[in-house]
């Protein structure tokens, strides 16, 4: 039982560090998709904004998501075995936090969709737009960690 604990704690903390990186992506690179707006097409500004975001994407964002994934779902397979069965998943707060982690899974996706309309050139959507879209993130952190501390026991 001390192992399972132990283990328990370990991919807690892996957890909280991926979501920490995955979090920190998702709201720096809408940030860059705004100051993108304004590039040049192929200009000095525009080719930084494109690497930058290609890295934050692939090198942090894209690992730390499958990181959280990984990790959470790891915890909940270690939640059932230290309860003893599926009834610890129970209740209405479990299924919210997975709508909302969905959510947050998409909008890493429509991210990375965006992030290929400014590689080809057909960025369509406005600064106000992406300075709109930088707050959903936050947003459904919010209301994800209030679940995970306050109503999933």
């Amino acid at each position: 039982m001390m192992l399972a604990a132990a283990a328990y704690d370990w991919l807690r903390g892996l957890h909280i560090l991926s979501v920490i990186a995955w979090m920190a992506g998702l709201l720096y690179l809408p940030r860059l998709f705004v100051y993108h707006c304004d590039a040049v097409p192929e200009g000095e500004l525009d080719l930084t904004l494109r690497d930058q975001e290609r890295r934050l994407l692939q090198l942090i964002m894209n690992p730390a998501m499958i990181a959280t994934w990984v990790f959470g779902l790891l915890l909940i397979w270690s939640n059932i075995e230290r309860a003893g069965g599926w009834a610890v998943l129970g209740g209405w707060a479990w299924g919210a936090k997975f709508v909302l982690i969905i959510a947050m899974t998409g909008i890493h996706h429509v991210y990375a969709a965006r992030r290929k309309r400014f590689l080809n050139g057909s960025n369509d959507w406005s600064q106000r737009r992406y300075r709109i879209l930088n707050e959903v993130p936050a947003l459904l952190a919010i209301f994800i960690v209030l679940i995970a501390t306050v109503a999933v026991r």
